[in-house]
């Protein structure tokens, strides 16, 4: 938490300085400087509260990190250097090839820009410099196709994006790059639309139906054991809830059919001997 100082500051509540500048309408607005951890990370200009105009960043090292122009905020032209003081690349009117960096030197982020954000093919890196996630960008965010890892960098997840959140028909594997779940996506949830389940140690079927908010929702399912079918019938809130449902038994031969109300066996309507 910050609180404003009326001499041009902003303080953390324990004290550290976190910005020193120019105000206007309570807005930074003029010269300024941002600290991070009572070290400098950034001086220049700003507008509207936004980075416009002139500006340097710096590593926690000190080393000089970018050097340019700034437009509402975005790097717009001007140089990246490492954190050993090497330049690395140029950005041109937010346009280019590019790695960024976080305030350690590390390697978060490579791929293009565009308008100064990040569109087109590019990869994202954890803090111990293994990629995460590789794909497509749009507007500074996922969109398109792209593929999540593991720490190990076997594959966790892939699929499609829409504004940095999975949506569309995807694939997620457990950590020893065995299929779990196929089907489709909604706002990064097993959402609405048809989708399987693979489980236990050989990752063999167990379910495959419809989904909603990211649970076996509304509509038919089929529920299996070592492959064999198990249980069909309709599911509501990740339950067997309401309608008809049929038992097998391990031989995957219809053993009775029961009616279920509220989640609950309510009568069997068939059993087959």
């Amino acid at each position: 938490m910050m609180k404003e100082m009326g001499n041009g500051k902003s303080i953390f509540t324990d004290g550290r300085l976190s910005f020193e500048g120019e105000y206007l309408n309570g807005k930074r607005n003029g010269k300024g400087k941002k600290y991070f951890d009572s070290k400098l990370e950034f001086e220049g200009e700003y507008l509207n509260g936004e980075r416009n105009g002139k500006g340097k960043e710096y590593y926690k090292n000190g080393k000089l990190k970018y050097e340019g122009e700034y437009l509402n905020g975005k790097k717009w032209n001007g140089i990246v250097y490492n954190n050993e003081g090497k330049i690395e690349f140029e950005i041109k009117e937010g346009n280019g090839k590019v790695k960024e960096y976080d305030y350690d030197g590390k390697l978060k982020f490579e791929g293009e820009y565009l308008n100064g954000e990040r569109n087109g093919k590019g990869k994202e890196y954890d803090y111990d410099g293994k990629i995460y996630f590789e794909g497509e960008f749009l507007n500074d965010e996922r969109n398109g196709k792209g593929k999540e890892y593991y720490t190990d960098g076997k594959l966790k997840f892939e699929s499609e994006y829409l504004n940095g959140l999975k949506n569309g028909k995807g694939k997620e594997y457990d950590y020893d790059g065995k299929l779990i779940f196929e089907g489709e996506y909604f706002d990064g949830e097993r959402w609405k639309g048809k989708g399987k389940e693979y489980g236990g140690f050989l990752k063999l079927l167990v379910f495959e139906g419809e989904y909603f908010n990211g649970k076996r929702w509304n509509g038919k399912g089929k529920e299996y054991y070592n492959s064999q079918l198990e249980f069909d019938g309709e599911y509501l809130n990740g339950k067997r809830w309401n309608g008809i449902g049929n038992e097998y038994d391990i031989f995957g031969k219809l053993k009775f059919e029961t009616e279920y109300l509220n989640g609950q066996k309510k009568s069997k309507k068939c059993e087959i001997f």
